[in-house]
């Protein structure tokens, strides 16, 4: 085993703290888009989870059914959460691995 190298690990922490800051930019820079109801209900949604765009269509509306709307913006939303969460996963994982952490 090898001793404790200050400069590399040194090295090491500036390479993490410079993926951090990648990472911010690429969740700033990520948008996905999920659909519920065939279409019916689009969100678009950044990788930090903000709502940039909700759209649903007026045929849905014209149908009066509101508990159905909410529904169908509710599994948009969540679907766009999950299509977040796989992107910033697999950035996540990319990153990590250049690190040359044993395990990761």
């Amino acid at each position: 085993m090898g001793g404790f190298n200050p400069r590399q690990f040194q090295e090491m922490l500036e390479q993490a703290q410079k993926q951090a800051q990648d990472l911010q930019q690429k969740m700033q820079q990520t948008v996905v888009e999920a659909s519920s109801g065939g279409g019916s209900v689009t969100v678009k949604m950044n990788g930090q989870k903000q709502v940039l765009v909700t759209r649903i269509d007026p045929e849905v509306v014209k149908s009066g059914d509101v508990e159905m709307i909410q529904d169908l913006v509710t599994a948009a939303v969540n679907a766009a959460n999950q299509k977040v969460d796989e992107a910033m996963q697999s950035t996540v994982g990319g990153m990590l691995g250049g690190l040359g952490i044993p395990g990761i």
